[in-house]
């Protein structure tokens, strides 16, 4: 792994809760051209953002996915793979913390089963004994929102984490985890992004291994990640090939946007599943900018974020960047600050 992706973060850098209100959180601005760097508040974007920009956001919703279980008498955790689920699905896809072969018994909560079919790159393949079109309905009953595990002392209640640890736009369900670039947006600042005439649109990646899975060699070899599932609403599509088209400025609020429209540019096609990894060089072919959360050393979204950085052919690398967040208290993480790059 290069040093150019590692840096060390303390403990009391990992934000344990978001911002209240969200646009209270911190913002780093960096002008590549230029090479300025700005220090301010999210609730301001607005002042940074050109007028006539086109933000691309992801509408997916987080489920409560984590669920707690007993497998023959040992506790086990399972992260149900909702990002996986389609309409017709007979079969479950989830991780575990625990080792289960085949033919095992999960025992549910909520009285249902599961039983091992099979296990692949780490995710089980499961056959629950309900029909999977209420699987929304079970999670909400005995699921917890998949909130990081490196967030340890988060002092939000379950109900609390249904709210925060989602967009205010969330709408398809799916995600495994929340586009985190997303959590600091309020009615108010897009309210005054609108007066700007900053104007937005939306798409769906469902959250899932491909965003958040460690980085291993195999994914260098193949040059992709783990398979993510994305749909372009036919008039976002249009919205966003008419932005490019007419020259004025595109940005993707967060590495799962930016992931959504790059795969788009790439097959032309608006339901589909993407394993893009993004890592420099790269050539990318629709943004403008992009709005990103600090993220955690080696993943595969610091590696997304400097490859836009050197093809903006800035001056910083984003470790730069990070070090001087780190400076300035910014927090980091899913709960923590953004960075918007132009």
């Amino acid at each position: 792994m290069d040093s150019i992706y590692l840096y060390t973060l303390p403990e009391n850098r990992i934000a344990q809760k978001p911002a209240s209100p969200r646009d209270s959180s911190n913002l780093l601005v960096y002008k590549t051209e230029t090479d300025e760097i700005f220090f301010d508040t999210f609730n301001h974007l607005d002042r940074y953002l050109p007028a006539e920009t086109l933000l691309v956001m992801n509408e997916s919703k987080v489920l409560p996915c984590r669920v707690h279980a007993v497998s023959g008498k040992s506790p086990i955790e399972l992260l149900v793979m909702t990002n996986e689920w389609k309409p017709g699905d007979s079969v479950l896809l989830a991780t575990c913390n625990k080792k289960l072969h085949p033919g095992a018994r999960v025992d549910l909560s909520d009285g249902h089963t599961l039983t091992v079919l099979e296990s692949h790159e780490k995710i089980f393949r499961f056959h629950p004994d309900f029909d999977l079109k209420t699987l929304p309905e079970v999670l909400a009953q005995i699921g917890e929102m998949p909130v990081p595990l490196y967030i340890q002392n988060c002092p939000l209640t379950e109900s609390e984490k249904r709210k925060k640890y989602q967009t205010v736009f969330a709408k398809t369900p799916g995600s495994v985890a929340a586009p985190t670039a997303s959590l600091h947006f309020t009615e108010r600042v897009f309210k005054k992004l609108a007066a700007r005439g900053v104007e937005k649109t939306f798409l769906t990646l469902h959250v899932g291994l491909g965003t958040f899975a460690p980085v291993l060699p195999e994914h260098f070899e193949t040059k992709t990640l783990y398979k993510e599932y994305y749909e372009i609403p036919k008039a976002s599509a249009e919205r966003i090939l008419q932005q490019k088209k007419s020259g004025k400025p595109i940005i993707a609020v967060g590495t799962t946007a930016t992931r959504t429209i790059e795969s788009f540019a790439r097959s032309g096609e608006c339901i589909d599943s993407t394993k893009l990894f993004i890592l420099p060089p790269y050539p990318f072919q629709m943004l403008d900018g992009l709005l990103t959360n600090f993220h955690v050393p080696g993943s595969s979204l610091m590696m997304l974020v400097e490859a836009f950085l050197q093809h903006k052919q800035a001056k910083k690398h984003l470790k730069e960047l990070y070090e001087l967040a780190l400076e300035k208290d910014f927090r980091f993480y899913s709960f923590g600050d953004s960075m918007l790059i132009l």
